[in-house]
């Protein structure tokens, strides 16, 4: 990948380049980065499978925005975090879950994804 043409955001905070380095940098929460490291070599074995770069491609401008929304709001995701961890809590105890909320297997499940 090449480095991208460096940004700021609204808020006047840098926004990182589009490589996995810079990306994976800007990573503040133990969370983020330990996904970022399964999902990467994930992305990479379907591009050694398919040779199809798109896949890492998607894989870097999501995670540049999981990358920009870290930097800009770490309180923000530090609280999806403990929210998605009460919901599975929940769910895994069997008891009822907040009004509107589903577990990550429900959303999967409903988008045809086997878990």
């Amino acid at each position: 990948m090449t480095a991208q043409p460096h940004e700021t955001s609204d808020t006047g905070a840098s926004l990182p380049d589009k490589s996995l380095r810079s990306i994976r940098a800007a990573l503040t929460l133990p969370q983020d980065r330990a996904a970022f490291d399964t999902g990467l070599r994930l992305a990479l074995d379907e591009v050694r499978i398919s040779l199809d770069l798109g896949k890492l491609t998607e894989f870097v401008h999501a995670w540049w925005l999981i990358a920009c929304d870290s930097i800009h709001d770490r309180t923000g995701r530090e609280l999806m975090y403990k929210h998605v961890a009460h919901v599975q809590e929940l769910a895994d105890q069997g008891r009822p879950l907040p009004r509107g909320d589903r577990t990550w297997r429900e959303v999967l499940a409903e988008r045809g994804v086997q878990t």
